[in-house]
């Protein structure tokens, strides 16, 4: 799809996956690392696959150098520091006019904290999305697994492609300023326009969902089963009553006790006014049921009756996924297992390459 693309990657941890998932797709990526660096990391190994190895010390020589033979150069320079005019898009331009140059910092290039230095975890606090992760009356966490270098990768991937159609089309290259900030805040779907609607400052809420009730009524999304937890909320509409209705059905059919359910009539079933008091009692058999399922028997039996649920899975369930099996997803590279690329294009999935 890219093969025609050359990209060079002179990124560290913010950047890796942009320069993989252009790779996946085809590009020619050239990553840049420094005489010496340490490539062994699991981390550096899973999201640098696809790429060839060049180690070179970098100066305004070696970068002009660079952006002169490339259609993108991807850097994540250290704010505050020199770094950042190694990679200046005046001059860079005035060596390759085409040239698409991506840098991802944690606050961008321009505003006060431009030159603020950040991590994964300063960087989840700073966007707000750890004030929405935790339990209701306890403090904020942060994801176990990073999480603001993936969607800040993800985001300069795009913006790379849309500036590669620009420059396609005109001849001419762009900067692309992304900013590991924003791009997580984007991650936040809904939660930040509650503030300019609706007055409200979205918190945590744990295994719950709040917003959907004018009354104020919490739904909960997470059950606990015999050997996990599945996720599972009771909906509106006609997709939320077939999946209450055979619910119910499934429930009857194991004899259990079905309590307020046995009474409901889902087509007049409207969560968005519904009342603590009313969800609680709802939800009481359905916890019951839950708690004596496992996760396949939930993920089998809400497939045969077309519901809408699933099992949380683990990493070691991911692992053992028949789904991504039969796809050919994970691809082994010497003694080592990888993601394998994000799409199968034309049936079939490129094979990934080891990074050398």
């Amino acid at each position: 799809m890219l093969g025609a693309c050359r990209i060079v990657d002179a990124t560290g941890r913010l950047g890796w996956l942009a320069g993989r998932l252009l790779a996946d797709l085809g590009a020619r990526v050239v990553k840049i690392e420094p005489p010496g660096a340490d490539v062994s990391s699991p981390q550096w190994r899973a999201l640098n696959v696809n790429k060839r190895l060049v180690r070179l010390p970098l100066d305004a020589q070696s970068v002009d150098q660079l952006a002169s033979d490339c259609d993108i150069l991807i850097a994540t320079p250290e704010p505050g520091t020199g770094e950042t005019a190694l990679f200046d898009y005046p001059r860079l331009a005035s060596k390759n006019p085409a040239l698409v140059l991506v840098v991802l910092t944690p606050f961008g290039l321009t505003g006060p904290k431009a030159g603020w230095r950040a991590t994964d975890l300063e960087i989840m606090a700073a966007a707000g999305a750890m004030s929405l992760a935790g339990e209701p009356d306890g403090m904020p966490v942060r994801v176990s697994a990073p999480q603001a270098y993936a969607w800040t990768g993800a985001q300069a991937a795009v913006g790379a492609l849309v500036a590669l159609a620009h420059c396609r089309a005109t001849g001419r290259g762009q900067l692309v300023d992304v900013s590991a900030q924003a791009a997580v805040i984007i991650s936040l779907g809904h939660a930040p326009p509650f503030v300019d609607i609706a007055g409200v400052s979205p918190t945590r809420a744990g295994a719950f969902m709040t917003g959907r009730s004018v009354a104020g009524a919490r739904f909960r999304v997470f059950w606990p089963c015999r050997d996990g937890y599945v996720n599972f909320i009771l909906y509106g509409g006609a997709a939320g009553r077939r999946t209450n209705e055979q619910l119910v059905a499934w429930m009857r059919e194991r004899a259990v006790d079905l309590g307020p359910l046995a009474g409901q009539d889902w087509a007049q079933w409207d969560p968005t006014i519904a009342t603590q008091e009313k969800v609680d009692a709802l939800e009481a058999s359905i916890m019951r049921f839950f708690s004596a399922l496992t996760k396949r028997e939930f993920l089998e039996g809400a497939h045969q009756r077309e519901m809408l649920g699933y099992p949380v899975s683990t990493v070691a369930d991911i692992a053992a996924d028949p789904q991504l099996a039969v796809r050919g997803f994970w691809q082994d590279l010497g003694r080592e297992r990888h993601c394998g690329v994000f799409a199968v294009i034309d049936g079939k999935r490129p094979a990934l390459l080891e990074p050398r």
